[in-house]
């Protein structure tokens, strides 16, 4: 297992530094309640890891041009692994042996109705990925101390349908990171707890 590995694997079972989000809004139902979905969590395996986003297409009906991990609805007889891995293939081409999975991050409940299981996995860096033309826009890496950095985490909030909503979001250049997808890693931030 390599040094990047071996860090990540710890962090997911050591106690969060601060309490977890665990959701877009705090009247949610329970997880087991709400649809599964699974994402994948790609960091890649260089000196200064990155992590994997995509951003979606214009054209989708739900969440246009948003930010966000590959992933999707977890499909009857699949586990978060399996369909977090299956999505990332389809999504941007990503191939399931090129990945190492690590394990399975801390839920996150959306108002869309979803709980969502981040797969956190070390893939080699510089794959040339190819964003699927229907879904994603565009495939792209920040570098994972910037994401991981708690002074780049902006806590907002807005008025949407009717009722005030707080999120965070971060900036990546011309990339507004924010949602579910910044939650999942503040999340991450606060459960990985690396020095920046």
């Amino acid at each position: 297992m390599t040094a990047l590995a071996e860090r990540l694997a710890a962090a997911l079972v050591s106690p969060a530094e601060t309490a977890l989000i665990e959701s877009d809004q705090d009247d949610l139902p329970e997880h087991d309640a709400m649809a599964a979905a699974a994402v994948l969590v790609p960091i890649t395996d260089r000196p200064r890891p990155g992590l994997i986003l995509t951003q979606r297409t214009e054209t989708l009906r739900k969440h246009a041009g948003q930010v966000a991990f590959p992933g999707g609805r977890i499909d009857p007889g699949e586990d978060a692994v399996t369909a977090a891995l299956r999505e990332a293939d389809e999504e941007i081409a990503l191939p399931p042996d090129a990945v190492r999975v690590i394990g399975a991050a801390d839920r996150y409940r959306t108002g869309t109705g979803f709980s969502i299981t981040p797969i956190l996995a070390i893939v080699p860096p510089d794959l040339a990925l190819v964003p699927s033309e229907a879904e994603v826009a565009s495939v792209f890496e920040v570098p994972l101390d910037f994401l991981l950095d708690s002074a780049n985490h902006r806590a907002v909030s807005t008025m949407w349908q009717g009722r005030e909503r707080h999120y965070y979001e971060m900036m990546w250049q011309d990339r507004r990171i924010w949602g579910a997808t910044a939650g999942m890693i503040v999340n991450l931030s606060r459960r990985l707890r690396w020095g920046i």
